[in-house]
């Protein structure tokens, strides 16, 4: 058994983060890092496929204590991952990772107050244990083992290649070949004008449309600042500014969706073009009912004016041995066919999760501030926004948790709870969105609460001082202090003695 204060599952942006956030915060707790890969970086890690970035800018993607200082907003997956490895080598992160150990249970014990977390070598097959005071987990939200794919009708006698963005093989060459991309999300506008470049011409296949906003690849106001001012100001400049102009643009979305939609339609249209046809770019829903898409210089909407790609709104019918055939009788001939279809949810990255050895599920339970789960001890998990940046959150959650540790350490507590006092249960997910890959998992989820400390705010401008700096010990949470049975804390008195 391996005993740390701290124990962080998944070595990725978050689990990076809430590592130097105890180290600059909680400098007297021990903590280790278990990670099933090989590398440090999470998602950044996963994805390789062609021009992998972020749909999130990076002046709030990066951590509120390390400044991004490279000039792309929408960055690629490698500088991604450099920037997690790079905070992580000068907080002195790297030393408490173990890597390639997969968590299978944890258990929490109300005797001893402390987790017992089961984990795996999948190298070898050895089995080993950790036990902590605190348990943060960092997996996100969904399975690295397998995307989600339709079951499509008759695939199997298709007799080109078919690939999931999720595990992108080395060795594809797309040179030249027909490529039909499924999907309509962040990975398919992603995809098509990388694929574009070298692909004989690229098809975007979409049941729906979803909405595409151009970006500006580089911030000309924050170059011009580095050269004046020190790294960290110009950060903290671009990040407040963004932050006021995501909030502009959700609320108004929110408020005025007629208003929102014709901004964004005709913005998309002024880029394609008049031989373009709009319906394929007209979704039927308001703006941010699910995520907003971001292009970088409005490259997609370049790649299909020039006709290098282009755009099919219809339902798949069947795969044939030359391709799809819509609905509509057209067939799409393709030698590549990528499922850009989504993600499949899971919690925890799988792990089964005990109390005194009775199982707890956690579609059973209610988080508490977006952080904790109802009636669960000394445990945090970590959810970034679905509305913004994911590490806008992720990183007030993680403050949030390292005051509620110290607090702990002050009062004598050796345990606390999130405890429903007032009845708020409801049947609303934690991610309320109309996203597929959410509503198929609706009832895998933790739920959200009817009001505050129990919903699910979505807002940073409102998160930010309740996390920050806002009580710890509300009525909400419940505080014990645990009692060492007699023989333990005789050992210890003759240990200090």
């Amino acid at each position: 058994m391996r005993n740390v204060d701290v124990l962080i599952i998944g070595a990725g942006l978050s689990g990076i983060g809430a590592a130097c956030h105890l180290t600059r915060k909680c400098p007297g707790k021990s903590y280790t890092i278990l990670e099933r890969r090989e590398n440090i970086g999470g998602t950044w890690d996963l994805f390789r496929y062609p021009g992998v970035r972020s749909d999130s800018d990076m002046f709030t993607l990066g951590y509120s204590f390390r400044p991004w200082t490279k000039e792309k907003i929408l960055a690629d997956g490698d500088s991604i991952r450099d920037y997690i490895k790079d905070t992580a080598e000068e907080y002195k992160v790297k030393e408490h990772i173990q890597f390639g150990l997969k968590v299978v249970s944890s258990n929490w014990s109300s005797k001893d107050a402390r987790w017992t977390v089961k984990v795996e070598n999948e190298a070898t097959g050895e089995v080993e244990h950790y036990s902590c005071e605190f348990l943060i987990g960092c997996t996100g939200y969904y399975n690295y083992d397998q995307g989600f794919t339709p079951d499509f009708k008759n695939v199997d006698q298709y007799k080109g290649q078919v690939v999931h963005p999720q595990h992108w093989p080395k060795d594809l060459n797309y040179k030249d070949k027909k490529v039909v991309i499924i999907g309509s999300g962040a990975t398919a506008v992603t995809l098509v004008p990388e694929m574009a470049k070298s692909a004989a011409h690229v098809t975007m296949l979409q049941r729906s449309p979803t909405y595409i906003a151009s970006v500006p690849e580089v911030d000309p106001i924050s170059v011009q600042l580095r050269k004046y001012l020190p790294d960290m100001a110009v950060y903290r400049m671009a990040r407040a500014r963004n932050i006021g102009l995501q909030r502009t643009i959700y609320r108004l979305s929110q408020d005025r969706p007629k208003l929102m939609k014709r901004v964004l339609l005709s913005a998309a249209k002024r880029q394609l073009g008049d031989d373009v046809d709009m319906a394929n770019f007209t979704p039927k829903y308001n703006p941010w009912d699910q995520r907003l898409c971001a292009v970088p210089n409005g490259d997609l909407f370049k790649t299909i004016k020039r006709g290098d790609a282009s755009v099919v709104t219809e339902q798949i019918d069947r795969f044939t041995t030359k391709g799809i055939k819509l609905a509509n009788g057209e067939e799409l001939e393709a030698d590549i066919v990528v499922t850009a279809t989504g993600l499949n949810i899971q919690m925890m990255g799988g792990a089964t999760a005990t109390i005194d050895d009775k199982p707890v599920k956690t579609s059973d339970t209610m988080v508490y501030r977006g952080v904790m789960l109802r009636d669960i001890p000394n445990m945090a998990m970590i959810f970034g926004y679905t509305n913004a940046s994911w590490t806008l959150k992720a990183d007030i959650a993680c403050e949030y948790i390292c005051r509620l540790i110290n607090h702990m350490e002050k009062i004598g507590a050796h345990q606390v709870t999130p405890r429903d006092h007032e009845d708020c249960a409801s049947d609303t997910p934690m991610m309320d969105m109309q996203a597929g890959y959410i509503t198929r998992s609706a009832n895998e989820m933790p739920k959200q609460g009817s009001k505050a400390p129990w919903q699910v705010l979505n807002d940073y401008v409102r998160d930010l001082p309740l996390l920050r700096y806002g009580r710890v010990n509300d009525n909400s949470l419940e505080f014990d202090r645990f009692e060492a049975p007699k023989r333990q804390r005789r050992l210890k008195s003759l240990l200090s003695f």
